[in-house]
């Protein structure tokens, strides 16, 4: 079970070092810390794995704001986040864009956590299968790899997919792509275990709910083994 904090445009370094100081990773539950990029060197230092919230492609270049693996690993930080919401709603982010950062963090040595998912739209009019098809088929096979489904109607918004639209979706992308597939998408203490319980979910990659250390704690013990 994986459980990855993505924590956006949130805590400085000193806000970073007093929830790490805080936070005691529950046994038996790999976790993964996604802070700003201000903040990987202090994440890096608490010991636990690290994440960046993005990467690029290129090695080096006139890419201004972008950060390259080499950058990345000489760090210390262990992967990266591709493809998110956010990055694809707000800055331009494609299916191809997010594969070649895929590939070239996978290539480099560094684990990738793949965001996919369908818009309210997209799901109204029948097309998640599609969406979905379309945005996996893409990513690069490799066993760092891991995919995050995080239906966009769901991020930040308060609402969820049940449990058993959940393990559908996660189902589908398994029989695309044979790697874990966490859920996204407002979980939080009070839905995580009911989520995590479903066989195709592998862990979850938490936003807002994991900026405060008890709530975090507690959906990281929701996917402790019983």
């Amino acid at each position: 079970m994986l459980i990855a904090a993505n924590w956006k445009m949130y805590k400085s370094a000193r806000e970073t070092r007093e929830f790490l100081a805080a936070f005691e990773r529950p046994e038996a539950v790999d976790v993964v810390i996604c802070p700003p990029y201000t903040s990987l060197r202090e994440a890096v230092e608490s010991g636990q794995a690290i994440f960046a919230q993005n990467v690029h492609w290129a090695s080096e270049g006139a890419y201004t704001g972008e950060i390259s693996v080499a950058m990345l690993v000489e760090l210390g930080v262990q992967g990266a986040i591709v493809g998110h919401s956010e990055r694809r709603q707000y800055f331009g982010e494609t299916d191809e864009t997010t594969a070649r950062r895929a590939e070239a963090a996978l290539t480099g040595g560094l684990g990738v956590i793949a965001c996919v998912g369908e818009t309210e739209q997209e799901r109204e009019a029948g097309e998640t299968e599609a969406v979905l098809r379309r945005q996996v088929g893409v990513l690069p096979r490799d066993e760092g790899l891991v995919v995050a489904y995080e239906p966009v109607w769901a991020i930040g918004t308060g609402r969820t997919a049940t449990p058993d639209l959940a393990q559908q979706a996660h189902a589908f992308i398994k029989s695309l792509l044979d790697v874990p597939v966490l859920y996204g998408g407002s979980v939080k203490p009070d839905n995580a275990a009911e989520l995590l319980s479903q066989p195709g979910v592998d862990g979850a990659l938490v936003g807002g709910a994991s900026l405060d250390v008890d709530s975090f704690t507690a959906i990281c013990l929701a996917g402790a083994p019983s």
